[in-house]
């Protein structure tokens, strides 16, 4: 917003010709953020308290510890994201991008269902939330129809296509199966956000360093200078995802205060969907989809561990891991929470290191 209210006064403000900067407003998002996320963070757990009561339901099922050291918990915190994320994108993003309106529009939607389904699960005090196949139907609407505008957006063959990292410019066509594939994408990467988010501080730091590699990532490939150096696909336009992502890493190191060990507050089904949808939808947006399964490699682990447990469960009746997913199998192996939590957070980084090389390697 402030990009186009300065815009006529840049070249007479220097400051306002500082908003020109896409460098300089990224940074500006992820301080906005952090700021409202510090400034909102306090009276929104007091107020998720005093309506949620007892907070969070605590699985039975789950390790015996949660029912005592996490009880009474609220969630819901994901609504802090989503406020400190929308509001800095707004201030400080070129709102007459339609990349950066899509990818609000994967956000808010995937938190709204989020949202729903905390509300139902605090209602009815267990773990059913809003039925899984309708869950997965609002997902995949939403998918398809963020997909179908980023192919409309990008336009041409690269629009449609798949780009291969390492490979130089290597894209496989897609045609109309496109939007199929950017909504596997996105429901992909939200519930896979979903299933690691079990303990403090397990899932946003991730997500975090995910949304850091992808900042790089828009920046570059908005270029044409750099992404033409570095032999990537330019998406015009891409570029100002840079500023989303950062305000991402600030409204998730906001959380992060509030969501360290032991947490004030929970994410819940609110935040989790949400970024993880909005990871997902950068990621297709910026036509780096492999690389996203790269840099969030401990988002697929921890679904393909439920993945494999359900599995061979329903085909030998035994189970493969203590318990699915894979955090709570190191819980039952008698580590520590802080120690899994923070070697995650290890693997996390490195991942994220193998992402990046895959921009240079060509």
């Amino acid at each position: 917003m402030l990009y186009l209210l300065t815009h006529p006064f840049a070249q007479r403000v220097l400051f306002f010709n500082l908003l020109h900067y896409l460098t300089f407003r990224s940074g500006a998002a992820c301080l906005t953020a952090l700021v409202v996320s510090f400034v909102l963070g306090p009276a929104l757990i007091r107020r998720l308290r005093q309506v949620q009561g007892n907070g969070q339901p605590i699985r039975t099922l789950g390790p015996e510890r949660h029912l005592v050291e996490k009880a009474g918990t609220p969630t819901m915190g994901g609504v802090l994201i989503l406020i400190a994320l929308i509001v800095s994108t707004l201030l400080w993003a070129d709102l007459a991008n339609p990349y950066v309106w899509v990818i609000l529009g994967v956000t808010l939607g995937y938190g709204l269902l989020g949202a729903a389904d905390d509300h139902r699960k605090l209602v009815l005090r267990n773990h059913h939330g809003v039925p899984g196949r309708i869950k997965l139907l609002i997902q995949a609407l939403i998918g398809l129809l963020a997909s179908y505008a980023i192919a409309r957006t990008t336009g041409g063959a690269l629009g449609t296509g798949l780009a291969v990292p390492v490979f130089k410019h290597a894209i496989i066509p897609l045609g109309p199966a496109f939007p199929v594939f950017g909504t596997l994408v996105m429901m992909g990467s939200s519930n896979a956000v979903n299933l690691t988010d079990g303990l403090d501080g397990l899932a946003i730091v991730p997500t975090i360093i995910v949304a850091g590699v992808f900042a790089l990532i828009a920046y570059l490939v908005g270029n044409r200078i750099f992404s033409a150096y570095l032999e990537l696909d330019n998406v015009p336009g891409a570029g100002e995802l840079a500023v989303f992502c950062s305000a991402l890493i600030g409204s998730g190191l906001g959380f992060l205060w509030f969501n360290a060990p032991p947490a004030a507050v929970f994410m819940g089904d609110t935040g989790s969907l949400a970024l993880g949808g909005a990871l997902g939808a950068v990621a297709v947006a910026t036509k780096n989809e492999i690389v996203l399964a790269i840099t969030g490699g401990l988002f697929v682990v921890e679904t393909v561990s439920v993945v494999i447990q359900v599995f061979w469960y329903k085909r030998t009746g035994r189970r493969v891991f203590l318990m699915a997913p894979l955090h709570h199998h190191f819980e039952k192996k008698g580590w520590a929470e802080p120690t899994i939590v923070i070697r995650f957070w290890i693997i996390s980084m490195i991942l994220a290191l193998v992402g990046l090389a895959t921009l240079k390697i060509r």
